[in-house]
């Protein structure tokens, strides 16, 4: 071998050397994330724990077998359950759970797949709470549902470095035939009390009005006494002016009688819109009218004096 293969020989041993060198510089250094814990082995067995900012590992003999996040995460986990009124729901339960930054190894050694533990507990939880529970029920106490799943995932997994932050029922989905059923009955409800409330509102009118009506004929009933009155008083004085004149009472009445009978006459005579009406215009209809008048109050005074004396001779 002479020189020039010599050198050359050297050459390329002497930048594997630095190459290599430069590749264990390159691993020799690296950086952890904030909210992130970094577990280091040396040849398998656990080395250490790394926390955020610049690390030293030795290239080769170490190597970095997980980073976990310290973050709270989220699980979202669907199950199907019976209610304890035979009604098949499903529940959305949202399980907030995060890595205990002092059990780090336990979280990353002790277990292996944490969404697996931690859907099992939740399915074993939410299948033994609610078949216990009608599906009204199951609505209005899912808090109670949630806190029984967060005891039980917080007992379980706090032994494998997990913490369970918060436990939420966040959608409760039951059968579509169930939901159809149920929008039936709160449509017939709202229309029950929709129906209540307007037969309420009409009962109200109805009395509303009936009062109205009262009170108009009784408006309308003192104003015909009064006018009677009024006519009364106005007949009265009619009456004694003429007595002073020496009329006599019959005469007056017939006189006012005649004189009421033409003016009537006249007055309908000079409305437009009157109808036709025929009556007796001959000048013994006024006599007879008084006449008539007062035939009926004697014979109405005989009937009364003589069912007076029957009752008196009864008693």
């Amino acid at each position: 071998m002479d020189i020039l293969e010599l050198l050359s020989t050297f050459s390329v041993i002497f930048y594997v050397i630095i190459g290599l060198f430069i590749l264990s510089f390159i691993g020799l250094f690296f950086t952890v994330k904030q909210q992130t814990a970094v577990i280091v082995e040396r040849f398998g067995k656990f080395q250490g724990i790394r926390t955020p900012g610049l690390q030293v590992k030795i290239p080769i003999v170490d190597r970095i077998a997980a980073k976990l996040s310290l973050k709270i995460q989220q699980l979202d986990v669907v199950v199907e359950t019976k209610t304890r009124d035979d009604v098949f729901v499903k529940l959305k339960i949202s399980v907030q759970y995060v890595v205990i930054q002092e059990k780090v190894y336990d979280a990353f050694y002790k277990l292996d797949n944490p969404y697996s533990q931690i859907t099992s507990y939740v399915f074993d939880v939410v299948r033994a709470e609610v078949p216990k529970l009608k599906l009204d029920d199951v609505f209005e106490k899912k808090d109670d549902i949630a806190i029984a799943v967060r005891g039980e995932l917080q007992e379980a997994m706090n032994g494998y470095g997990y913490d369970i932050v918060k436990t939420l029922v966040t959608d409760i989905d039951p059968d579509e035939q169930v939901k159809q059923a149920m929008n039936r009955i709160n449509a017939a409800e709202r229309a029950k009390v929709a129906a209540q409330y307007e037969g309420d509102a009409q009962r109200i009118l109805i009395v509303e009005k009936a009062k109205a009506e009262a009170e108009s004929k009784r408006l309308q009933g003192q104003g015909i006494a009064h006018q009677r009155r009024e006519i009364a008083q106005g007949l009265e004085e009619s009456v004694n002016v003429l007595n002073k004149v020496g009329i006599n009472s019959q005469e007056a009445s017939a006189l006012i009688v005649v004189t009421q009978h033409y003016d009537t006459l006249q007055a309908m005579g000079t409305l437009g819109k009157s109808n036709l009406i025929l009556m007796p215009n001959s000048p013994h209809a006024a006599g007879e009218m008084l006449n008539n008048m007062v035939a009926s109050f004697v014979a109405a005074n005989r009937i009364g004096s003589e069912m007076e004396q029957k009752n008196t001779s009864e008693g």
